[in-house]
């Protein structure tokens, strides 16, 4: 018993003594307090830090010494990709992640913005495809059940009718996209007094005689507040007097609209005489948008006298499309027939060079022809146009 102790006690003094050694470098027999004194370089791996010239660990080889095995140093347009990538990675990071989107803490990579979702317009083609691809029955389903025919023919129906409904949305776009056109009746009054010679006149005006021509108007059931002005319908007026009556530098009564031109609600002339005088009255209407009058083969060609440019092209795709003269292996060339030739006098051309070629076939409308005698008594009559 008293053996066992006595081994008892040497082994915790060994263990005090190797613990006073390895902690405060104390050997044995040396005196309580004393260390051990420093010896060699300190502690420490190998290094400036610690003291010590060596950049090498122990037992490596200098890569000085082997300059294959130098790893080349990265280039700028490698270092730039690098830093592309790293703030590449660091956006996706930071990137919010759809609310109530299933598996979004799972999803490895780039996660899916459900904005990106809704703006691709394949994703929702791909859904709407699959739910009806869903709803067709399989040809076993059907031969099992005779009565599901139904279900396919209202399927059909169905899809028929889905098919009319964008048909004529897409047409009411177009309608919106275009000016609404209203039919209007333009009222035109043409007058004239006639004024006698007065023999006691003191002047010289009223010795002589002479006449007045007036030419006014006003538009039907219109519906605005404010009343248009007559000449506001008109590019131009041209009044054509007997030209042997007033000789050729006399017999033209011109009136153009320009920038500065003031409204008004009717036109005059005046001018000596006691007979009767032709004249003819040609009056330009101001088409809005406006419209050109084709080339007499285009014409006949398209059935279009007089219309819009855009109009007129669309007759012409329309021709294109009916005669089968887009080409096709390139749809942007046209294969001209014989009357295409001869109008542009091209055998072959191109959809982009159709308005430049299309001007030169457009003219100015007709204007609208009024022949008039102005008498020698007051007299007056109107007459009724329809605006398009």
């Amino acid at each position: 018993m008293a053996s066992e102790e006595t081994a008892g006690g040497a082994r915790k003094a060994t263990k005090s003594k190797l613990f006073e050694f390895l902690v405060h470098g104390v050997r044995p027999g040396m005196p309580s307090g004393a260390r051990m004194p420093h010896q060699g370089a300190p502690m420490g791996p190998p290094g400036p830090p610690y003291g010590g010239n060596s950049t090498v660990r122990p037992g490596l080889t200098n890569p000085s010494m082997e300059a294959n095995r130098k790893r080349p140093a990265p280039s700028q347009q490698q270092m730039q990709q690098q830093q592309q990538q790293q703030q590449q990675t660091v956006q996706n990071r930071n990137r919010k992640k759809p609310v109530g989107f299933p598996g979004a803490s799972e999803m490895p990579g780039r996660q899916m913005d459900m904005r990106e979702a809704q703006s691709d317009p394949t994703l929702g083609s791909n859904t709407k495809r699959r739910k009806m691809a869903d709803k067709i029955l399989p040809q076993r389903i059907r031969e099992l059940v005779p009565e599901s025919q139904a279900y396919m023919d209202l399927l059909a129906f169905e899809r028929k009718l889905d098919q009319t409904i964008m048909r004529k949305r897409v047409d009411i776009q177009e309608a919106l996209k275009r000016p609404m056109k209203q039919k209007r009746k333009l009222r035109i009054y043409i007058s004239n007094t006639f004024n006698p010679a007065k023999a006691d006149a003191e002047d010289s005006d009223g010795s002589i005689a002479s006449w007045e021509l007036r030419v006014e108007g006003k538009l039907l059931d219109d519906p605005g507040k404010v009343k248009r002005k007559f000449s506001s319908f008109f590019k131009s007026l041209v009044i054509e007097l007997d030209k042997d009556l007033y000789g050729p530098d006399n017999h033209l009564v011109e009136w153009h609209r320009t920038p500065s031109t003031q409204e008004t609600d009717g036109f005059q002339v005046k001018r000596p005489g006691d007979v009767n005088v032709r004249c003819t009255l040609l009056l330009m209407l101001d088409y809005q948008p406006p419209q050109f009058k084709l080339d007499p083969r285009l014409a006949r060609l398209l059935g279009i006298h007089t219309q819009t440019r855009s109009c007129i092209i669309q007759a012409l795709w329309q021709y294109i499309k009916t005669n089968k003269l887009q080409d096709s292996h390139d749809k942007e060339y046209i294969n001209c027939d014989k009357y295409f030739q001869q109008i542009f006098d091209c055998p072959r051309l191109k959809f982009s060079e159709i308005p430049q070629r299309l001007t030169n076939l457009l003219l100015p409308p007709d204007p609208i022809v009024i022949n008039h005698i102005i008498r020698s008594v007051s007299l007056s009559y109107e007459i009724c146009l329809i605006l398009l």
